[in-house]
């Protein structure tokens, strides 16, 4: 039986809940973040509770900081900013939401953002509109204001290899959800840009010996590669010898699997799984279940869809979720 758990406010344009469910951010179309909260953690209703200005124009993603680095945000705006939230109480005062930490803008425009899951600091991997993707880290888990530059990537497998400057519409991030001292950190990067080279999706691992980024596979054939990406999905591992991840473009939505460890070259083998048809038109957003066997896309066609596999391993379509009016 259906059940509403929040009545968001109007404008309401994107959305993204904490880590453990329990807290609820909206971007607005006016450029406020609104905070929803529960009363009663056994409670499945929420709340606003705080609202707060970020932008004169729209916020177009929130993210949660991971939950060891406190109550905090990201969001991105339509002008191509990204700004980071805390929420602070000093002294004697109320709990208000502070900014800490600003990034981008007019003339370098934020496309994508996502935390990354590592054990030895909190990484932020910032994709921009000219088709550079950038990684970020703090050194002080209790400092959200101090973030250093990592490393400057462009999307590409061979590192030597640069291209001038590109044009991206969009660009989607997926990290790792695995996070362990013998998992290196490593993320799936797809661009949709005017360069074929850049757009593919890239999975890109730490290598903690030489402290640097690299490109270890690419998630494309023949068919596919160089098509314009809309969106990523890693998926979580609970036990599989592989690695699951979805891709989705303006052709279709694709299941691939990756192996876990790699081959003599230091490359990790990879193999397209499955292939189903998008949303009519275009996959606005992916995300995988906890257990990383269920799969769920958004797209134009304002449906949300649900996609599984069976004991056969065949991927079919396990229902429609049709928006109310």
């Amino acid at each position: 039986m259906e059940k509403s758990v929040a009545t968001l406010d109007k404008g309401a344009i994107c959305s993204s809940w904490n880590y453990c469910g329990q807290r609820l951010s909206t971007g607005m179309i006016d450029g406020s973040i609104a905070i929803y909260d529960t009363s009663d953690p056994a409670s499945s209703s929420f709340t606003s509770t705080f609202k707060f200005k970020v932008s004169e124009g729209s916020i177009v993603k929130v993210l949660w900081v991971p939950p060891e680095y406190g109550d905090a945000i990201a969001c991105i705006c339509s002008n191509g900013s990204l700004s980071i939230w805390e929420e602070l109480a000093e002294d004697s005062e109320p709990v208000q939401w502070k900014q800490c930490k600003t990034f981008g803008g007019s003339m370098d425009q934020v496309l994508d953002a996502q935390f990354g899951n590592s054990h030895s600091s909190l990484k932020l991997t910032v994709a921009y509109a000219n088709g550079i993707l950038k990684v970020y880290e703090i050194l002080d888990p209790m400092d959200l204001k101090n973030w250093q530059l990592q490393a400057e990537l462009q999307n590409v497998t061979d590192s030597v290899t640069k291209f001038g400057k590109a044009s991206c519409l969009s660009a989607s991030i997926s990290w790792n959800p695995q996070r362990s001292d013998t998992c290196p950190a490593s993320f799936l990067l797809g661009l949709n840009s005017d360069t074929p080279q850049l757009n593919s999706p890239k999975v890109w691992e730490f290598d903690q010996d030489h402290q640097r980024w690299l490109p270890v596979a690419e998630l494309a054939d023949h068919d596919d590669k160089g098509d314009q990406v809309y969106a990523v999905a890693w998926a979580p591992n609970i036990g599989r010898p592989y690695e699951l991840m979805a891709v989705a473009t303006l052709k279709s939505i694709s299941i691939w699997q990756m192996a876990s460890d790699p081959d003599i070259d230091g490359r990790l083998s990879v193999e397209k799984i499955a292939t189903f048809p998008c949303h009519n038109n275009q996959v606005w957003q992916m995300e995988w279940d906890m257990s990383g066997m269920t799969l769920a896309t958004t797209g134009s066609d304002g449906r949300v869809r649900l996609w599984q596999s069976n004991l056969n391993g065949v991927w079919h379509e396990q229902a429609i979720i049709e928006p109310t009016i």
